[in-house]
């Protein structure tokens, strides 16, 4: 018997999650879950208007229930759900009252482990109370980070006799490894919700829980510290500012050829205007795949050129960034090579050797330390804390993936941003 498929509809607006339960149904989805988000945002009418709209489907209702547990089990159940879920670190009291009321009012009980110090211990207790099956989840702000999303669920599985779920990083890649660790109940989310066609995105997610075999994605999967690159390589400066909460970035800067882009980790040089030693001494420091980045004060006279973008190509960087002035820009078009400079013109100074290599600079009031991810592209320059390079990443990832929906809305049915968006209703009063 294939898993069953549960999606998860995590949007803010009812109208978008019933757009998506649609063609998710329509593409084979066995169960449908009205998500924390959207009980949050649209209350317990979201589970009737599922309810309503698929009277023959499983609909489950995430409540995430940390106490009451008689009384949110009640209203999930009276709101047309089949299954409400009570959170794994909830007293046992609490359980008790759900699983009760679940006998009371005919709603199933699933227990989230979520944040849950030692799931395989609280799975089995879990069972002894009786709830119905658990949920193995990693949580999408610890998916950020990284975390690896099925770290004891072949654990679990052996230590229960209930059905276990798994939510949290399942894709089209991950799925067959979930169902081999053991997972009865597959929890989807935005592999699905941020599809362009969720439909498609259905059908393809069956196939593989039916066949076991995977699907390459190269979107809906988080990567480690050590996998950075290949997200920066794809995500916009403004995917990487919006994910992080409106980041700040570089913008008096421009780089000489357009339509380029830049990724790298940051080889930085403090340097006197127009003193061209060091930057160019800097190429030498440097490893393929990094980008120079200079402070010269943001004025002229020029410290980068044609020779010394010949050097950086040689040396197989990705790019350079001059808070100062370049010259010599027709033959770094030719190139090609990503340079992002303050000013253009035609003098240069002297290579005096004031200045240092590998300091922590600051341009337009960002830190750019050693090591720090540097993306470029048309819209400016995003500086990446070496240090949190892995969920910057993944929210920028993620940020593209939810615009890749949006915009499959807007075009599929004709409206504009702020109608699809329910825009009017999300203003600030």
């Amino acid at each position: 018997m294939a898993p069953i498929l549960q999606i998860a509809l995590d949007f803010l607006d009812l109208a978008r999650a019933m757009k998506l339960a649609h063609e998710a149904v329509a593409g084979g989805a066995d169960w449908l879950e009205v998500g924390t988000p959207l009980i949050k945002s649209e209350g317990l009418a979201a589970v009737r208007k599922l309810r309503a709209e698929f009277p023959q489907i499983t609909i489950v209702a995430d409540m995430k229930t940390m106490d009451a547990g008689r009384a949110e089990m009640e209203m999930a159940a009276k709101a047309g759900a089949n299954i409400g879920i009570v959170l794994a670190v909830s007293s046992d009291a609490t359980i008790r009252e759900c699983v009760e009321a679940g006998k009371n009012y005919g709603i199933r009980v699933a227990a989230d482990l979520v944040r849950v110090p030692d799931p395989v211990e609280r799975a089995k207790q879990l069972e002894e109370i009786g709830v119905d099956f658990v949920v193995y989840h990693t949580g999408i702000d610890e998916q950020m980070t990284g975390k690896p999303p099925f770290e004891s669920l072949s654990e679990i599985a052996a230590a229960v006799s209930i059905p276990v779920a798994v939510a949290g990083g399942v894709n089209t890649e991950t799925a067959a490894e979930a169902v081999a660790c053991g997972a009865q109940i597959v929890i989807v989310g935005g592999a699905i919700t941020k599809a362009q066609d969720a439909t498609v995105a259905t059908r393809q997610m069956k196939e593989v829980l039916t066949t076991g075999t995977k699907v390459a994605t190269c979107l809906y999967k988080r990567v480690s510290a050590e996998e950075v690159r290949s997200v920066f390589e794809r995500v916009s400066t403004p995917n990487i500012s919006d994910g992080s909460h409106r980041m700040p970035t570089i913008s008096g800067l421009r780089p000489v050829v357009a339509g380029v882009r830049m990724v790298g980790q940051a080889v930085t040089v403090r340097s006197l205007p127009g003193d061209w030693s060091k930057p160019v001494q800097a190429i030498d420091q440097a490893k393929p795949g990094d980008v120079i980045v200079i402070s010269a004060g943001g004025v002229g006279p020029a410290l980068w050129g044609e020779l010394a973008t010949n050097s950086a190509v040689q040396k197989k960087l990705a790019g350079a960034v001059i808070d100062g002035a370049v010259r010599d820009t027709p033959e770094i078009k030719k190139l090609g090579f990503p340079v992002f400079a303050r000013l253009i013109m035609p003098t240069a100074s002297e290579p005096k050797g004031f200045g240092e290599i590998g300091v922590p600079i600051l341009i337009e009031g960002i830190r750019i330390e050693p090591g720090d991810w540097i993306v470029g592209d048309d819209d400016g320059i995003a500086v990446i804390p070496w240090k949190h390079a892995a969920e910057i990443a993944n929210h920028a990832m993620d940020c593209m993936e939810k615009e890749n929906r949006i915009m499959a809305e807007i075009r599929s049915g004709k409206k504009t941003m702020a109608q699809v968006q329910e825009l009017l209703k999300w203003e600030k009063k």
